[in-house]
């Protein structure tokens, strides 16, 4: 039934209590089932109906049936100085969910401050539902998987711990992210730190000695952006597959590292026409940052996936190479 729905009723609510109903992408079935019925008229504004007055009293026959608490919230929402509307009501349940938060430690999840000021642990933390949390910060709770160089370790406020020596039994590390924001430090040598794209390409491959070789995937770089903040200073490699989406995260990237490196070797290249792999590289994306090799790839509709070259002999080299080589400069501004 079309009333049960909150917008739906809100829809009713508006036009009782204004005399006049907005066509919103929200209400969209329940404007168009009262603009059918002989209750509302035309008022001369698009995208609006109003009260047929002599017919009020059907109109209000039915919002007693379908929300028998109507005038509680019409009630709050005056003295809350809300409009009867969505956002106005969607405004008046997060102030009540505000008023019932319990006493909170100095941070949560993003889901759960969600969970406590809004509709559900999915919903977006406004402003004024982060506000709601009085001094509380939120964190995403993500967690870096690392492969240390050895001697590395990291220092908190409980202590240190050894991470090459974790890694040296485990294979690797995990470093979450509310370690990041409470002041973890590292101490030991890091020549380069290398960002790696893919799950596998980051396991398998070899790295020169002193190098911190940390997984980003794809996308999700809320945590490397963390562990970057803690390795200023110390120059930093992306390694992704050559492809749209690698650039454009390469230059994601390059927005918390404005000096980040582009590991592209020569030799991957050279295999193009063995493993070079079908794609489309969209028209608008900027690839004037880009060496000539990664252009002349997207004219021919190709990229190439790092897995690939992973365990390539001339990797370490290469690898080496790249700290000395210049960043890529930045895009041009089209317009």
């Amino acid at each position: 039934m079309i009333w049960e729905n909150d917008n739906a009723r809100l829809a009713l609510l508006e036009l009782l209590s204004r005399g006049s109903l907005k066509r919103r992408h929200t209400q969209l079935d329940a404007y168009d089932a009262l603009a059918e019925l002989p209750w509302t008229r035309a008022t001369g504004r698009r995208d609006e109906i109003g009260v047929a007055e002599e017919r009020r009293t059907e109109l209000a026959g039915l919002i007693d049936r379908v929300w028998p608490a109507w005038r509680d919230v019409l009630s709050a929402l005056v003295a809350a100085g809300l409009p009867p509307t969505p956002d106005g009501y969607g405004r008046l349940l997060d102030m009540e969910r505000a008023a019932t938060i319990p006493e909170l430690p100095e941070r949560i999840n993003r889901r759960t401050a969600a969970s406590l000021t809004a509709s559900h642990s999915k919903a977006s933390l406004t402003e004024a539902r982060r506000g709601a949390l009085g001094g509380t910060d939120t964190s995403h709770d993500g967690a870096i998987r690392l492969r240390p160089p050895d001697g590395l370790s990291a220092r908190t406020a409980n202590g240190t711990v050894d991470l090459s020596g974790i890694a040296a039994v485990l294979g690797e590390v995990s470093i979450p992210e509310r370690a990041l924001f409470d002041g973890l430090t590292f101490e030991g040598d890091i020549r380069a730190v290398l960002l790696v794209e893919n799950l596998g390409a980051w396991r398998d491959l070899s790295p020169p000695p002193g190098w911190l070789v940390a997984h980003v995937p794809g996308w999700d770089t809320a945590t490397v952006g963390h562990l970057l903040d803690r390795v200023q200073g110390i120059p930093v490699v992306h390694f992704g597959d050559v492809d749209p989406n690698g650039a454009r995260i390469m230059l994601h990237l390059r927005s918390r590292v404005p000096n980040l490196k582009w590991f592209l070797p020569e030799f991957w290249f050279e295999l193009v026409d063995v493993c070079g792999l079908q794609t489309t590289w969209p028209q608008d994306l900027d690839l004037d940052f880009a060496p000539a090799p990664v252009r002349a790839l997207a004219r021919r509709g190709l990229w190439l996936e790092q897995e690939r070259i992973v365990f390539d002999p001339r990797m370490a080299d290469a690898l080496e190479a790249a700290l000395a080589a210049e960043p890529p400069s930045e895009p041009s501004q089209r317009r």
